[in-house]
C-alpha cells in the first residue's frame, strides 16, 4: 500500500481582523518569538509589554485597514488561493494546505487536517524565497513541535528556500514584465524585507569572517554565505534584472521594515527612494521579491508610505509591481517544487530534507 502524500504551504501569518485587539494578539504571539526579537528573554519581555504592545497595535491596525478588503486580509485570502490552484494541479489524492506561523490557520490547524486526511507523508514548504531564521526557520520549527506530539509522526521533507529556482523567478518575471512595458518606469527598485544585521553575521560559515565584513560580500552565493538571507536577495535580484532585460544601471536593491536601535541590513528602502528622486528618477517601479503573496508590507509600506516619501521627495510616481499571489505561473512553480510524481523538486543549492528534531 502506498503511503499518502500531502502538502503543507507555509506563510507568516496575519491577524484575524484589523481591530486593535485582533492586531495586539497576532504581535504578541509574532514578537514573542525568541526567533524574530532575539534578545534575552526578560529584554523581549520588557521591550514587548512596555514599549511595543502598549502603542504599536493601534497604529498597526490602521494600517491593516487601509488594505483590508471584502475578502479580509490579502495575505490570507491570496495564500487560500494559491491553495486552490495548486490542489487543482496536483488533484485531490495529494491534499494541499495552508499553515500561519502565527494567527490563522495555525501550522497545528493544518497538519490535524492532514492527519484527517490520512496522510503519512507530508512535503513541506515555506513560502519565503529567501531563507532566515525568523522566518523559514521559525515556522519549521513549529512543524517539528507540533508533530514530536503525535502518536504517528508523519515523514517529513522539508523543501529548501527558493531565491533562484527557475521557476519563482520566471513567475516573477511574467508577473513584472506587463507592468513595466505598461508603465515605462525609469528605474526598477527591489525591496526585500529586512533583518538585524548580527541575523547575518548568526548564518556565517566561517564565524563571522565573510558576512558584512566588505561591500562585495553579497556578489556571489559561496561556501560561506550560502544561507545568507542578505546574499540570497542579492542573487534574486540578480536573477531577475537578467530574465526582465535590465542592466544594475537601472535597478537598485533595497531593504524595508526596519525596526528599533539596532544596525540592519543595507541599503536602507526609505533612505534609497530620496536618493533616487535626487538622481532624476522620476517613474520608480517596485518589486518586492521576499513576499509571494501581498500584504501589509507590500501593499501599505510601499504601495501607500513609500510612493508618498517618493512623491514628495520630487519624484513623478512610483507603482508597486503586485507580488506572485495566485499568479498561474507561480501556481505552477510551486506545483513543480512539490512534484507531481511522487519526488519533490528543488534547487541544487538548498537543504533537501529535514526530520523533527533538526534545526
Amino acid at each position: 500500500m502506498t503511503a499518502r502524500t500531502g502538502i503543507l504551504l507555509l506563510n507568516l501569518g496575519t491577524p484575524d481582523s484589523p481591530q486593535t485587539g485582533d492586531v495586539r494578539r497576532y504581535l504578541r504571539q509574532f514578537l514573542s518569538d525568541p526567533r524574530v526579537v532575539d534578545i534575552h528573554p526578560v529584554a523581549r519581555w520588557l521591550l514587548l509589554n512596555l514599549i511595543i504592545l502598549p502603542t504599536r497595535p493601534a497604529k498597526s491596525s490602521h494600517a491593516y485597514k487601509k488594505i483590508w478588503g471584502p475578502r479580509g486580509s490579502p495575505l490570507l485570502f491570496h495564500s487560500q488561493d494559491l491553495v486552490t490552484s495548486v490542489q487543482s494541479l496536483l488533484g485531490p489524492e495529494t491534499p494541499v494546505v495552508l499553515g500561519m506561523r502565527y494567527g490563522n490557520p495555525s501550522i497545528a490547524a493544518a497538519l490535524k487536517t492532514l492527519e484527517q486526511k490520512d496522510v503519512e507523508r507530508i512535503w513541506v514548504l515555506p513560502l519565503f524565497p529567501q531563507y532566515a531564521s525568523s522566518s523559514t526557520g521559525s515556522a519549521l520549527e513549529e512543524v517539528f513541535r507540533v508533530v514530536k506530539h503525535q502518536a504517528n509522526v508523519p515523514a517529513l521533507t522539508i523543501l529548501p528556500e527558493f531565491f533562484d529556482h527557475p521557476g519563482f523567478i520566471h513567475a516573477f518575471t511574467e508577473v513584472a514584465r506587463p507592468v513595466m512595458d505598461e508603465l515605462k518606469a525609469d528605474h526598477l527598485l527591489f525591496s526585500f524585507h529586512g533583518l538585524p544585521e548580527r541575523h547575518m553575521i548568526q548564518s556565517d560559515l566561517t564565524g563571522g569572517a565573510h558576512c558584512l565584513a566588505s561591500e562585495r560580500c553579497c556578489e556571489v552565493i559561496t561556501a560561506a554565505n550560502r544561507h545568507c538571507y542578505r546574499a540570497q536577495c542579492f542573487a534574486t535580484a540578480r536573477a531577475l534584472t537578467t530574465t526582465l532585460g535590465l542592466t544594475q544601471a537601472n535597478t537598485t536593491v533595497s531593504f524595508q521594515s526596519r525596526l528599533g536601535r539596532t544596525p540592519w541590513i543595507k541599503p536602507y528602502t526609505d533612505v534609497v527612494l530620496p536618493q533616487l528622486a535626487a538622481r532624476g528618477v522620476k517613474r520608480l517601479a517596485v518589486m518586492c521579491p521576499a513576499f509571494v503573496a501581498d500584504c501589509l508590507e507590500t501593499l501599505e509600506e510601499i504601495g501607500i508610505r513609500a510612493r508618498e516619501q517618493f512623491v514628495g521627495a520630487g519624484g513623478s510616481d512610483l507603482w508597486l509591481i503586485p507580488s506572485l499571489n495566485a499568479h498561474p505561473a507561480w501556481a505552477a512553480a510551486v506545483a513543480s517544487m512539490v512534484g507531481t510524481s511522487g519526488a519533490p523538486v528543488s534547487s541544487e543549492k538548498g537543504r533537501l530534507a529535514l526530520h523533527p528534531g533538526a534545526a
